[in-house]
């Protein structure tokens, strides 16, 4: 859908941006979402109960214009609700504004806020935005809750070189991700930011290569993380995908951290299947987004297993997924094995059924985690379903 003839004066008044006067058309979009999960781990819990539950609501509105002489401008305002469910079903939110539950009920907030710059082969971006995981592995935007988080950032896009791409980037600040994470806020990555260099390649077709660099350099640490990935191997309907990096921790006494994974991929009539496998050391930091501290890049991300896998263990993943009805259904099984000192060793089998339904997106999703330290195994029953205009 497209607003023609939007006066940036408008968008000034606003307090968004200073420009001159001048019409411009927005192409708009969004989404709207509708996020439910319930737990039950044991002894007096049970799904659906109140206190074992959280949903959201979630409006997103996307305005993209190109307002001449090589500049684009990008928003997006985000407005959380709970219908006052907080009150009735629910306990909790998966997301929250303003720093607590009650501004939950009814929040909005600008998520998104940048300008582009094109010039020759390069693209510039700066402000609020986006970052995706194949090119920043380690401080990406998540898309498992109800809205992606976002960072404020200064992105440079160069394209000089064939089949390369190129991305050098200042990332400031992030506002996180989380069950009840303030979306609202945004704060420092470390106490100065974060810098990030990105080389990924595909001369070779069947071979595309990524290597990123980072340095945070309030926090002593830096790190480099590499993925590759071999399609068609041997003209064979079979992919291999390798990760791994490190973790430099420049502190006194302190260890640097290596994660390495695999990923062989492939098909068996209409089913999709895969197994991956990953280690991480025991250094000083773990191997996970530092925009959130949640997910983890690698292969062996699962759900809910990214406490397990982030650090000090082994993890193999089984995965399958095929075609069912409007949709398609993906089960997957994880065993890590904790290699510190408490050796908790933990186990996840996620069922999903990713669907079409009212002209919405829907996921449907079971999981159940044990761990040795559990006394009961988790059980966690996720909806969601996400309009897209």
């Amino acid at each position: 859908m497209k607003i023609t003839n939007l006066s940036l004066a408008v968008i000034a008044a606003a307090g968004m941006v200073s420009v001159a006067s001048a019409d411009v058309d927005m192409k708009i979009g969004g989404q709207a979402v509708v996020y439910y999960q319930t737990v039950e781990n044991g002894g007096d819990t049970d799904f659906f109960d109140q206190g074992n539950s959280l949903a959201n609501a979630a409006i997103q509105l996307n305005a993209n214009a190109d307002i001449g002489n090589g500049f684009g401008l990008g928003l997006q305002g985000t407005a959380l609700n709970t219908f006052g469910l907080e009150n009735n079903l629910v306990s909790n939110v998966m997301q929250v504004g303003g720093g607590d539950i009650s501004n939950a009920s009814d929040y909005e907030a600008i998520t998104k806020a940048y300008l582009t710059k094109k010039i020759g082969k390069t693209t510039l971006k700066m402000g609020r935005q986006e970052l995706p995981k194949s090119l920043s592995p380690l401080a990406f935007s998540e898309s498992w809750n109800v809205t992606k988080n976002t960072y404020d950032a200064m992105v440079a896009i160069n394209s000089d070189i064939p089949d390369t791409t190129v991305v050098g980037a200042f990332v400031s600040r992030t506002n996180g991700n989380g069950i009840a994470n303030d979306m609202s806020t945004f704060e420092t990555i470390g106490a100065k930011g974060a810098y990030m260099l990105t080389v990924a390649n595909k001369t070779a077709a069947n071979f595309p290569v990524t290597l990123s660099y980072y340095s945070l350099p309030s926090t002593d640490l830096s790190a480099v993380w590499a993925d590759a990935k071999a399609n068609n191997l041997a003209n064979l309907p079979v992919s291999v995908a390798l990760q791994g990096g490190m973790i430099m921790n420049d502190a006194d006494g302190a260890d640097d951290t290596t994660g390495l994974g695999i990923k062989v991929s492939g098909k068996a009539g209409p089913a999709d299947l895969s197994v991956a496998y990953s280690t991480v050391d025991d250094g000083g930091a773990s191997i996970d987004n530092v925009g959130t501290g949640v997910k983890t890049p690698l292969y062996t991300q699962m759900i809910l297993n990214q406490g397990a896998i982030k650090a000090d263990n082994d993890t193999v993943v089984l995965k399958a997924s095929t075609p069912v009805g409007p949709g398609k259904v993906i089960g997957q099984y994880g065993l890590t094995t904790d290699n510190s000192d408490a050796e908790n060793d933990y186990n996840e089998l996620d069922l999903i059924y990713k669907f079409k339904a009212l002209g919405t997106n829907m996921l449907l999703a079971y999981v159940r985690a044990d761990s040795d330290a559990a006394e009961d195994p988790t059980n966690v029953i996720r909806f969601w379903t996400r309009y897209n205009f």
